[in-house]
């Protein structure tokens, strides 16, 4: 594994870009299942909470994809 200097910040990048776009896309998943809770008048959070959790088991199962080993 390189440990140069140069590789560390092409990794430290790349990751605080993943940071950002997870957090932005989390942010409009909140706010999507909030205007849908509203549209269809629920009483309980159902759409702000199954909107975020599907974003993150799908990112889960991409970063797992990507990560395992290529056979």
């Amino acid at each position: 594994m390189d440990k140069s200097p140069q590789s560390n910040r092409k990794l430290l990048i790349a990751y605080s870009g993943l940071a950002i776009q997870l957090i932005v896309i989390l942010g409009c998943t909140v706010y999507a299942g909030n205007y849908m809770d509203k549209w269809i008048k629920s009483n309980s959070p159902l759409f702000i909470w199954i909107l975020p959790l599907l974003f993150i088991a799908g990112m889960m199962i991409k970063v797992i994809k990507d990560t395992s080993k290529k056979q």
